[in-house]
């Protein structure tokens, strides 16, 4: 496939080659791109800055429903595409495309909720015959670099609000998964996008990568990934503003009142939905003394009525992880944990890129499945006596994106809420949900700023401010 540079779709005789999880063979080629591209996509992407910033509220409007109604139209064929080319199942992937579409339709709609404000300058004695206001304005090239877990949705909410705000985008997509991001590329240039306004640059994030953000002229990046490459990002970057979302270690707390029925099919979905690839994946369950047991067998019932298996299968329930280090990566993760004392309590085990739905108790702190991310299909549960145990927990790691608590007291909903020091706590949800509106992003090490349709674009826009001396 190619990579859209410099208004053009183009080759280049050295390639990477893109493979499908499910049995590592190459279903394509994208081209491998050199810090020379980059540069022309650079350069493009200067005039298509202006291109961008001088499109009616409309014209961007128009383009984004466009290319949503596109999408509709051909959710079968990307959702196939996603499948293939990443770690969904088929019913997975169609939810994805589904997903993207509503974000594009939120892009569209929020390009007309860009305005600013009048000033009372009249506030300071002396300055009562002045009258000033202030506007947000593009920032010019957003630099998006995208993550193999979502490889459309998480694009779409990258360009999409850079395009609503006005301004041009550099992308480069995620290596093992760039099909959907070329896809989608085309689909906009057909739906009425200028081809300056968009460069999608496939190729290694240690050549391309590095050499986009640390470009002056780009002025955002936007960047969702691992926590060590986003601070690689930002000491390369220097002064220009980052948006960055960069995993997490999360958190569901289950309380003694909960209503199980409900809590735990959710968590189930939110432990090994995209087989754990997931920055809101339930790593951690927290479960109050009096439903441990309950919650234990209800999760473990859960895990093993999991199917694994090809993903364009219908009945698949679980596909594999993105890659064979990966699956190598988790089951390390494992085996430490069983070595320092914990009980397997289902799965563990692996072939390939397959890995088993995997739940374990009694895991001692200090181990990386307590804090770190392991972003695959594992989830550790632990007794906690009441909130106050389980919020001190939930807090204790260097990661704050979003936290879960199932309850059906009010009050208890709301002092988790006020404790959990996260961006996001969901309550009678797992820590998995999200919707595309939302803001969406975290604290400490797990990012800067949020995404979610409006929260991006005030990421991506500046603010100027105009003040007249009148008479």
């Amino acid at each position: 496939m190619e990579m859209l540079l410099a208004d053009a779709w183009v080759e280049r005789d050295a390639v990477i080659e893109v493979m499908d999880p499910d049995d590592e063979r190459v279903i394509d080629t994208v081209p491998q791109a050199t810090t020379d591209d980059m540069e022309r996509a650079l350069e493009a992407a200067e005039r298509g800055a202006a291109t961008a910033r001088s499109m009616a509220t409309h014209a961007r409007m128009a383009v984004l429903y466009r290319a949503a109604d596109r999408l509709e139209a051909e959710q079968e064929d990307f959702a196939r595409l996603i499948a293939r080319e990443g770690i969904k199942t088929i019913r997975e992937a169609r939810q994805e495309a589904n997903r993207a579409a509503d974000t594009l339709r939120l892009s569209a709609e929020e390009a007309r909720r860009i305005h600013g404000e009048t000033l009372a300058f009249d506030q300071r004695p002396g300055s009562e015959r002045r009258f000033g206001y202030f506007v947000p304005e593009p920032v010019g090239i957003v630099a998006a670099i995208t993550p193999f877990n979502d490889p459309l949705n998480l694009v779409v909410h990258k360009v999409g609000p850079a395009l609503a705000a006005g301004n041009a985008v550099v992308l480069k997509p995620d290596s093992k998964t760039p099909l959907s991001a070329l896809k989608l590329a085309r689909l906009l240039l057909d739906s009425g996008l200028p081809p300056e306004v968009l460069q999608v640059v496939t190729g290694r994030g240690s050549v391309v990568g590095d050499a986009l953000v640390r470009d002056a002229r780009v002025r955002v990046v936007s960047f969702t990934g691992g926590r060590e490459t986003g601070e690689a990002i930002v000491k390369a970057g220097g002064l220009k503003r980052y948006s960055m979302e960069l995993g997490s270690n999360a958190p569901t707390i289950v309380m003694e009142d909960a209503d199980l029925a409900a809590a735990i099919p959710a968590i189930v979905s939110g432990a090994f939905w995209a087989a754990g690839q997931n920055c809101l994946h339930v790593q951690r369950l927290l479960v109050q003394d009096g439903v441990y047991q309950a919650v234990r067998d209800g999760m473990v019932e859960g895990a093993e009525r999991l199917k694994l298996g090809p993903k364009l299968d219908e009945t698949t329930d679980m596909g594999p992880l993105i890659d064979a280090p990966n699956a190598e990566r988790v089951a390390s993760m494992v085996e430490e944990a069983r070595t320092a004392g914990a009980h397997l309590l289902t799965g563990g085990g692996y072939e390939g890129t397959h890995f088993e739905p995997t739940l374990l108790e009694g895991v001692p702190s200090g181990t990386r499945l307590t804090r770190d991310e392991v972003y695959g299909p594992v989830t550790i549960l632990e007794r906690v006596r009441d909130l106050e145990e389980a919020v001190a927990i939930a807090n204790d790691v260097d990661y704050g994106l979003q936290a879960a608590v199932f309850t059906r007291d009010l009050e208890t909903a709301h002092r988790a809420v006020s404790a959990l020091r996260y961006g996001g706590v969901m309550v009678n949800d797992s820590t998995d949900y999200r919707i595309d509106a939302m803001p969406f992003g975290g604290v400490k090490g797990s990012g800067l700023g949020r995404e979610g349709v409006r929260f991006a674009v005030h990421e991506m826009t500046e603010l100027k401010l105009a003040s007249f001396q009148l008479g």
